[in-house]
């Protein structure tokens, strides 16, 4: 059995790697830095992202997500979830896997709005008692490939053992990112 989900999975990856798109992103806020890179986010259908988020006081998020986007009228909504390593500056390194989606609202073909969310609960994490995300903002596709995001980012990690929480990202930021 495990040898067929392998393959099921694989097949599904070369078809959603030959049909969609590939992105690449950087975002600066006041204290901290993310780079990220994306496959297949744009259109409906299977996608896969990733990313490394660096605060100047907080510690470190890595993630890789898996994601399904379909459209509803004028919106692009998405599910999915996220196996995520956390290493909060004050307390254990640990794994989360974390569930959620977003909406995306193309206003043009240059304009969108966006937002999405992430939850991992006490039962799907360790070495820490929560992990929580939220973002929000304003998307700007300058000319293809290159696009510029503003926005407002938030990622706590909920300390566990009498560690405490590690706001990783609360604040605005600005990215670019370059898509093919």
């Amino acid at each position: 059995m495990s040898k067929s989900l392998v393959a099921c999975a694989a097949g599904l990856l070369f078809v959603m790697g030959s049909a969609n798109a590939i992105s690449v992103s950087g975002e600066v806020g006041q204290h901290y830095t993310n780079m990220g890179f994306g496959l297949g986010s744009p259109i409906p259908g299977l996608g896969i992202s990733g990313n490394w988020l660096r605060s100047d006081h907080n510690g470190s998020v890595g993630s890789l997500g898996l994601d399904f986007s379909m459209p509803l009228g004028p919106l692009m909504a998405t599910v999915g979830g996220k196996a995520l390593y956390l290493s909060p500056q004050d307390g254990k390194s640990g794994a989360a896997l974390a569930l959620g989606g977003g909406l995306k609202w193309t206003l043009n073909r240059y304009i969108s709005l966006y937002g999405e969310g992430y939850f991992a609960p006490e039962s799907l994490t360790s070495g820490v008692k929560a992990y929580n995300e939220a973002s929000g903002g304003v998307h700007w596709n300058v000319f293809r490939p290159l696009s510029v995001d503003v926005g407002y980012r938030y990622i706590n990690i909920k300390g566990k053992d009498g560690h405490r929480d590690n706001t990783v990202a609360d604040g605005p930021y600005v990215g670019v990112g370059l898509s093919f």
